[in-house]
């Protein structure tokens, strides 16, 4: 190579030297000798000797290497928000390194819903979390700031999703990325429900169906009855997700025509058996339900959100069955069975009982009906119907349940089911269970201490201060403390 001089240059001249080095390798020391070095005699080890050479041999060539011309990279853009306070920069750091790193998608909740920004020398760990957590992209691109987009944008493998996050700053429909382009139509959703959807029937065609679906999955805000002549065309999608979006909101819609289509179906699945020596004109009321599965699921049942294809495991006619109890307007029960939520759930069914209860859970949180969730609960304590209760009641029930229920997997998760953050009532109990096992079950509250620091409100830290000098008691008073400082540093 021109340029270069000396040993340097023997290098590059004689490019036999790493075919000798390799072919020694390949055979074997004990059947071929290394190559003579002209630097030295050779090691008594050949094989060391071998590694040796070629080590040098990378470096010497690496070495003889000129250096490309680059072009200078541009300058990130000037940020446009505040950074947090060096105090809470250092609790991120802490909660970056390992302590209660659990906590991680609240700090960036709490700062993102502020408005702030992270400092640069954070933005390389932050990024590298959310290529691993996709719960935590959507902050991450509002703190992440012009540099961190700046960064993802240099090509980094795995940055380049923060270019398709909300920057917190969108507020153009055509030009915004596409995390702000959802986040404009939720907040347009909240406010003007009917001009959000022309928004977005103005551009559906030339959407991606990722975004297709998820956009409609801000239609849950307002949803009315105008809605539904868009929404019955989304039931033809070619994607698989947009179409059950679509039939999940049209189920809301008691009025809608894929509830109608629905309720149709579901008085064929499902029929009150006469009482025992009558006949059904008697009215003697109900006896017990009897169950007809589907025998098939054609082209119609699919368009309305019944998938054809069964989990491995379940059977086809156990699969669709679940499904049409799911999707049928919960309403149809009472006219059928003629009796509340509550006298039908507690009914003998004669078969499927599993299959026609998980459809009842399914249709009380898709329809958002308390009155089946209320009931299905006190049967069976899914913890999924509580998001179906308005917030005090969430509470309450859960804590009605941790005081008569022992400690176990099903009482995590009916806790999990729980919005946070919890208020005093649910945190008292809670932590008195917590008391009532800490000496006989030690092996048991785990995880139910760390739920309750980690959902309970900060400001009960000193409730629990105060309650008992139990260490499990103690360590949640601590959580919760680290909590309410962090909201301190972040306001």
């Amino acid at each position: 190579m021109s340029g270069t001089t000396g040993e340097g240059a023997d290098v590059w001249q004689d490019a036999d030297v790493w075919q000798d080095l390799v072919s020694t390798a390949l055979v074997g020391t004990e059947r071929r000798a290394v190559p003579e070095s002209p630097h030295g005699r050779a090691r008594a080890d050949p094989a060391r000797e071998l590694l040796e050479r070629a080590a040098v041999q990378v470096v010497r060539v690496r070495a003889g290497q000129r250096l490309s011309r680059g072009e200078p990279l541009p300058a990130a853009p000037a940020e446009e928000r505040p950074v947090v306070s060096p105090a809470a920069a250092a609790r991120l750091t802490r909660i970056l390194g390992g302590e209660l790193p659990r906590l991680l998608p609240e700090w960036l909740a709490l700062a993102a819903a502020r408005g702030l920004r992270l400092p640069a020398h954070l933005l390389p760990e932050l990024l590298d979390h959310g290529a691993k957590d996709r719960s935590i992209r959507s902050h991450a691109g509002v703190l992440a700031g012009q540099r961190g987009r700046w960064l993802a944008a240099l090509g980094h493998p795995g940055w380049a999703y923060l270019l398709e996050e909300p920057t917190g700053g969108g507020d153009t429909w055509q030009l915004g990325t596409a995390g702000d382009r959802r986040a404009l139509l939720a907040a347009l959703r909240a406010s003007d429900p009917d001009g959000a959807r022309e928004l977005l029937a103005g551009t559906w065609e030339e959407e991606t169906p990722e975004d297709r679906a998820a956009f409609l999955e801000t239609f849950g805000d307002g949803l009315a009855a105008r809605d539904e002549p868009f929404l019955e065309a989304a039931l033809d999608d070619r994607r698989r997700e947009v179409r059950q979006c679509a039939a999940d909101l049209l189920t809301r819609l008691p009025g809608s025509r894929l509830a109608g289509r629905m309720r149709e179906r579901g008085r064929r699945v499902l029929r009150p058996e006469p009482p025992r020596g009558a006949t059904e004109a008697d009215g003697r009321g109900p006896g017990r339900i009897l169950v007809a599965p589907p025998e098939a699921c054609d082209g119609a049942m699919q368009r309305d959100g019944v998938r054809g294809n069964a989990p491995r495991g379940t059977g086809e006619k156990s699969w669709w069955l679940q499904q049409v109890v799911a999707r049928t307007p919960l309403s149809l029960w009472s006219e059928v069975f003629g009796a509340d939520a509550g006298e039908v759930v507690g009914m003998e069914i004669v078969d499927w009982a599993r299959e026609v209860r998980a459809g009842w859970v399914r249709a009380a949180v898709l329809q958002r009906d308390p009155g089946w969730a209320r009931a299905l609960f006190a049967v069976e304590p899914v913890a999924e119907l509580l998001a179906a209760l308005p917030p005090a009641e969430q509470e309450a029930t859960a804590a009605g349940f941790v005081r008569r229920h022992q400690v176990d997997s099903q009482l995590i998760m009916v806790l999990g089911g729980v919005a946070a953050p919890w208020g005093r009532n649910l945190t008292l109990a809670v932590l008195t269970k917590i008391l009532d096992v800490a000496r006989s079950q030690p092996w048991n509250i785990a995880e139910l201490s760390r739920m309750v620091g980690e959902r309970a409100d900060p400001a009960l830290h000193d409730l629990a201060e105060r309650l008992s000098p139990e260490p499990y008691v103690q360590s949640v008073a601590a959580v919760l403390r680290f909590r309410n400082d962090m909201m301190k540093e972040l306001s």
